[in-house]
């Protein structure tokens, strides 16, 4: 039975969390309401303690400390909680024939096609050289302003549509409209004072605002995302609509199973990072070090002090659910899966064995003795669960954060929640699935 106010409470992190900012100030905030203290502020640490770790305010690390020897091992969730979207470039600003726009960059895989004509906001922060940062979220509230990139209107598209769906929406052409002029009468004299007033009033109330300035772009980190909340789908309600779930999904279902765990004999971690959709790369990705830096930390405040071989055999001895979505069955586009080895929407928990794409490049490719003890215990703790691939063999394929915790020797699985139209503006999961995945991470930490 799914479990409605987890449901409603997953709906308002979708909301609070359109950017990984956002969704790591509200894990800390869950962590710190559960008795989580900052690692910065402990000297020493024992069994039952709980802190966590954060890098940049992108990606954060909570640790639950077992009464066992952290060198044996832990239980870890690691999710990503970065989401296809639109950044703003750093010089955006312009008025092309009297309409304002904002330059655009897109982050990770999507359809350009699917971001014309939809509701937009902005998210993000402006960092000024006097050392402020300031907060940016526009268009989610009913009195606000939203934002949109144009279309051609179908009359006039008869060459655009003869392209591609890749090509028909370059990705130069996903320009946010923030504000519109009004052109000069026929016949006025060309004044350049009167050149670009459009964008100069846009700055005008940006300084009114925000007391930001033009240049003050170039250190802001602004995000366009879907404007809207999460809703529930369906005249049955038993689907959940919404902007991200690939793959906070999985983050908030970790996070809150490490909140509800109780301490054992294996420290419990949950791992939330950023950067997975352009390749886990910079500082707050998995492909860095702050995991290992944040486990390091934790280690030296151990009663033992730090050591590099108990450091590495904490990693290679731990199990790790690589907490991350699948894509669900499309019953109007059953041809690109491979139906018997799909994972489908109410079906419980996925476990992928493998990601990457046709002859599993980019795989981990867990190990079968740890997935017949993962079915067991979910068996044990009756949860549903499916076992799935992406999708063909020859269709495509992805990749996860599974490989790159499978480097340090570790057991490591797929296993996340089914999603259809996976990176589009909006998403749809089933409730069921999400509370499937909750018990499973759940069941996870008792390991």
């Amino acid at each position: 039975m799914t479990d409605e106010a987890f449901i409603n409470d997953y709906k308002a992190f979708l909301d609070g969390g359109k950017t990984e900012r956002e969704c790591a100030r509200q894990i800390v905030a869950l962590a710190q309401a559960a008795g989580f203290r900052d690692i910065e502020t402990v000297d020493m640490l024992k069994a039952g303690d709980k802190v966590f770790v954060r890098q940049m305010h992108k990606a954060v690390a909570l640790f639950v400390i077992g009464s066992g020897d952290i060198a044996d091992g832990m239980n870890i969730l690691g999710a990503h909680i970065d989401s296809p979207r639109l950044d703003v470039k750093q010089r955006p600003l312009y008025e092309k024939d009297f309409v304002v726009y904002l330059n655009t960059h897109y982050y990770g895989g999507i359809k350009k096609y699917q971001w014309v004509t939809v509701p937009l906001a902005i998210h993000g922060v402006v960092c000024k050289k006097d050392g402020t940062t300031v907060p940016v979220c526009l268009g989610e509230q009913e009195d606000e302003p939203v934002f949109v990139i144009s279309d051609i209107l179908p009359h006039l598209a008869q060459e655009q549509m003869k392209k591609t769906a890749s090509d028909f929406i370059p990705g130069e052409m996903l320009d946010v409209i923030v504000g519109s002029g009004i052109p000069p009468k026929a016949g006025a004299d060309d004044d350049k004072d009167a050149k670009d007033v459009a964008k100069k009033r846009i700055l005008a109330l940006l300084s009114e605002r925000y007391g930001i300035a033009e240049d003050d772009f170039g250190s802001a980190e602004l995000e366009i995302v879907p404007a809207g909340r999460a809703r529930d789908c369906g005249f049955d309600r038993s689907l959940v609509l919404a902007y991200g779930q690939d793959d906070r999904s999985c983050a908030f279902a970790s996070v809150r199973a490490l909140l509800e765990s109780a301490s054992g004999a294996r420290t419990n971690v949950c791992l939330c990072v950023d950067k997975e959709e352009i390749g886990s790369v910079g500082a707050t990705g998995m492909a860095s070090h702050f995991f290992e830096n944040a486990l390091a930390e934790v280690i030296a405040r151990l009663p033992g002090g730090y050591s590099d071989l108990t450091l590495r055999r904490a990693l290679a001895r731990s199990t790790m659910l690589s907490s991350d979505v699948n894509a669900a069955y499309d019953p109007l586009n059953g041809d690109l899966f491979d139906r018997q080895n799909a994972s489908f929407l109410g079906g419980g928990i996925v476990f992928n064995k493998y990601t990457g794409s046709r002859g599993k490049s980019g795989a981990s490719d867990a190990n079968p003795e740890f997935i017949a003890r993962l079915r067991a215990l979910l068996d044990e703790h009756e949860v549903s669960y499916q076992m799935a691939e992406l999708g063909r063999v020859d269709q495509g394929g992805g990749g996860t954060i599974a490989y790159l915790a499978a480097k340090y020797g570790m057991n490591v699985i797929d296993a996340g929640v089914p999603v259809l139209s996976m990176h589009a503006p909006w998403e749809l999961t089933s409730k069921e699935d999400v509370s499937q995945a909750f018990g499973a991470y759940k069941a996870f930490l008792t390991l």
